[in-house]
């Protein structure tokens, strides 16, 4: 495979994984201390209400002692945007198996920082096995906010790592940069429908019918749908109305830092149909 960037060119050989041998990773994906800086997680359950459990957490990048997302994103740039991937995986799956977790791990990732995905997973790969975390309960979901330049490589990606045995997740669909352009040329496990589509939707019959048809399009696809960033009990409610039972927001927990939720201390709405 050409080793490449996501705008077509070579990548820079300070990112392409020259010393990956056969059976091992190379030493950059691993060296999450060449950054300069520290991070940590904080975990969001993904609920399923109709089984009244956890489907998964979503891991959020945090500061060392809990800071915003922010205050580490604005150190990542394009020197170490890769490492930061790299290390960012390791980071949560360690942290997820040291909380014992026992739904699936939401990782995100970037993109635009990946150049072999077949080598570039190793380091994932190695971790997982490492602290005895299942391949299968491991989603990869595209970064919330990243432009992708290039969706036929974001598909190349995704594909890989589903053959890999990872789960496979779009973010932000419907907010430009990951839409039906993408979603013909891959078809992830699970989309992840934007918050702004989801804010006031028990108000707003345009947002009704957008999420109608994705629903009944990705029930013809095989692909599950999660509405994120739900905040009312009337949002959950018309998600359920639509066909959604899996969901995502403060309505049902904020992100825990280094933290993860349990189903039975949840308070679940009352007065939906399970």
């Amino acid at each position: 495979m050409i080793q490449r960037s996501t705008d077509g060119n070579p990548a820079p050989s300070e990112y392409v994984c020259h010393a990956a041998s056969e059976h091992g990773a190379c030493p950059s994906c691993a060296n999450g201390e060449r950054l300069g800086f520290r991070f940590s997680y904080a975990y969001q359950p993904i609920v399923d209400l109709g089984k009244r459990e956890i489907f998964a957490h979503e891991a959020l990048v945090r500061g060392p002692e809990g800071e915003p997302a922010p205050s580490v994103l604005s150190q990542v740039n394009e020197d170490n945007r890769f490492r930061f991937d790299q290390a960012g995986r390791i980071k949560a799956i360690k942290t997820a198996a040291k909380l014992a977790m026992q739904s699936r791990l939401s990782i995100n990732f970037m993109p635009n920082a990946i150049y072999r995905p077949e080598l570039c997973i190793r380091s994932t790969l190695e971790a997982a096995r490492a602290h005895d975390f299942p391949v299968e309960r491991i989603i990869f979901e595209t970064v919330e906010g990243e432009r992708i330049s290039d969706a036929k490589w974001l598909a190349e990606v995704l594909r890989e790592y589903q053959r890999i045995g990872f789960l496979t997740a779009i973010d932000d669909f419907g907010a430009g940069f990951a839409g039906l352009n993408l979603l013909a040329d891959f078809q992830p496990d699970i989309i992840k429908l934007d918050m702004d589509l989801i804010r006031g939707i028990d108000q707003s019959r345009p947002r009704q019918a957008i999420v109608r048809a994705t629903v009944a399009m990705c029930q013809e696809l095989n692909i599950q749908v999660i509405g994120e960033g739900v905040e009312t009990l009337d949002e959950c409610s018309a998600l359920h109305d639509l066909g959604i039972s899996l969901m995502q927001g403060y309505l049902f927990s904020k992100p825990l830092f280094e933290a993860c939720s349990q189903a039975d201390i949840l308070v679940w709405p009352n007065g939906l149909p399970r």
